[in-house]
């Protein structure tokens, strides 16, 4: 049903996933990086179409084009927010995270800007505020 409800909107998304183990991830051209186990959460844009994007990331077959379709292989989507809006607030909103958070792999998602990472380590969630 949510899907069908962004089926024409753009905006920018965030997808929480918890990774169960302590790994070494290829992240394509990236490089490799030692995540902890724990909650991620990334935070990318849909300009064209928030379904769209949103559905690839959680779609199972597909192929690796972004940083986070190599993290997914791994790591179980456990949520994902959409945020509505004509302009890319990616950067914004991510560094809400980045302030509660840490950065596992440099660069991640954030090869057109000036964020560290856009994959964000919340660490072991019970401990959450």
């Amino acid at each position: 049903m949510l899907f069908f409800l962004l089926r024409s909107v753009q905006g920018s998304y965030c997808i929480v996933a918890f990774l169960p183990e302590d790994c070494e991830i290829e992240v394509g051209k990236l490089g490799t990086f030692l995540f902890p186990s724990g909650l991620y959460v990334y935070t990318g844009s849909g300009l064209s179409s928030l379904e769209g994007r949103i559905g690839r990331h959680l779609g199972k077959e597909k192929k690796k084009k972004w940083h986070i379709d190599y993290f997914l292989e791994r790591a179980a989507p456990v949520g994902f927010l959409p945020l509505i809006s004509s302009e890319k607030k990616e950067c914004k909103i991510n560094s809400v995270f980045l302030k509660k958070g840490k950065v596992v792999a440099k660069g991640f998602g954030s090869s057109d800007c000036k964020c560290p990472s856009h994959l964000v380590y919340l660490g072991d969630y019970p401990h959450l505020e």
